[in-house]
């Protein structure tokens, strides 16, 4: 059977209680200069996303769009090693600054942060 990759909506962390526990109660945290990740056991089999990428950080509807693209992608590829885990995601003001003269941060390199992040909550954040 092929492993399912979807982003179901049991993946998601829908209610503002559950935002509020991962920001109250948060056991993992991974930042650079591109996200800010806060992760908390959830006691279930599979891992939950949230996401606060804020009209205050990021302007353009467009840009927080992408970005939040980008987040669902790279956790439905890594959500096996995640398992157990709330996790909400939020972003720096350097990941839609542009670096030289009109160009953005890569896609690229916003996926391998997200990468070294996932793994160092999956090793950090262990039961």
């Amino acid at each position: 059977m092929a492993l399912q990759r979807c982003f179901a909506r049991r993946d998601r962390l829908l209610q503002s209680r559950d935002f509020v526990k991962v920001f109250n109660d948060t056991q993992c945290k991974s930042s650079d200069s591109y996200w800010t990740i806060l992760a908390t056991a959830n006691h279930r089999q599979y891992p939950r996303l949230g996401l606060a990428i804020t009209k205050k950080k990021v302007r353009k509807a467009s840009d927080r769009n992408r970005l939040k693209r980008i987040v669902r992608e790279s956790f439905r590829h890594h959500k096996d090693t995640l398992e157990g885990l709330d996790i909400v995601v939020l972003c720096q003001q350097r990941a839609v600054t542009k670096t030289d003269v009109n160009k953005a941060v890569t896609n690229d390199k916003l996926f391998d942060s997200l990468h070294n992040h996932w793994l160092k909550l999956a090793h950090r954040c262990k039961r």
